[in-house]
């Protein structure tokens, strides 16, 4: 790589990093375009060079922070499936879900600005667009998962959103207040409503 995409690559990296330092202490409303140039110390063209808007570059930072949570959920998942190649479709979800709420656990700034961020609608332009989330394909990982053990699933996409939504919602509280109880104590309620939202979607039930 050549010294000016190193440039252009270091430019880009800096307007990320100043607009999420931005945006987890004044707030994203709080936050302008030109606070995040002024932190960064660039022009405001050269914001636009690489992002569209404020709301394109609040995308790109929720990739960045949520790629790596699901290459390790992911790798995780691989894990137990070399154990077990025959784990459950549930128990699979139940092993993406653990990874993720445990890395967000270790993260509350993160957390704060996933908050209403991380939600369906992000993944749905994940889907679209390769420039957010290139080294993990959701929807194949997704398919993969419900099709690997024959049961056969309604709405998928439906199911999809309500799984998203839950898992991360619903430990938000837990993670940043420590209430009702601690997320470790929390888990066992965690998935068995995975488990009762799996069996709303559900069609046949796994062999």
């Amino acid at each position: 790589m050549g010294k000016a995409e190193d440039n252009k690559r270091l430019k880009r990296n800096t307007l990320l990093s100043k607009s999420y330092d931005l945006f987890t202490t004044k707030g994203i409303t709080d936050t302008s375009i030109s606070d995040i140039v002024n932190s960064a110390g660039v022009a405001k063209g050269t914001f636009y060079f690489y992002f569209k808007d404020k709301q394109d570059i609040i995308d790109h930072l929720i990739a960045r922070k949520s790629e790596a949570i699901l290459i390790n959920a992911v790798n995780n998942l691989d894990k137990k499936k070399k154990k077990n190649p025959d784990l459950p479709t549930v128990d699979q979800i139940i092993v993406i879900a653990d990874s993720v709420v445990t890395d967000l656990s270790k993260d509350p700034r993160l957390v704060r600005f996933l908050n209403r961020n991380l939600n369906f609608g992000f993944y749905q332009k994940a889907i679209t667009d390769d420039t957010l989330i290139s080294s993990v394909n959701v929807r194949e990982e997704y398919e993969n998962i419900l099709h690997s053990n024959g049961t056969k699933w309604k709405d998928e996409p439906i199911m999809l959103y309500t799984l998203i939504e839950f898992i991360s919602s619903t430990a938000h509280t837990i993670v940043l207040e420590g209430t009702p109880c601690d997320l470790d104590s929390y888990k066992p309620y965690m998935f068995d409503c995975i488990r009762k939202i799996c069996e709303v979607f559900a069609v046949e039930t796994e062999a």
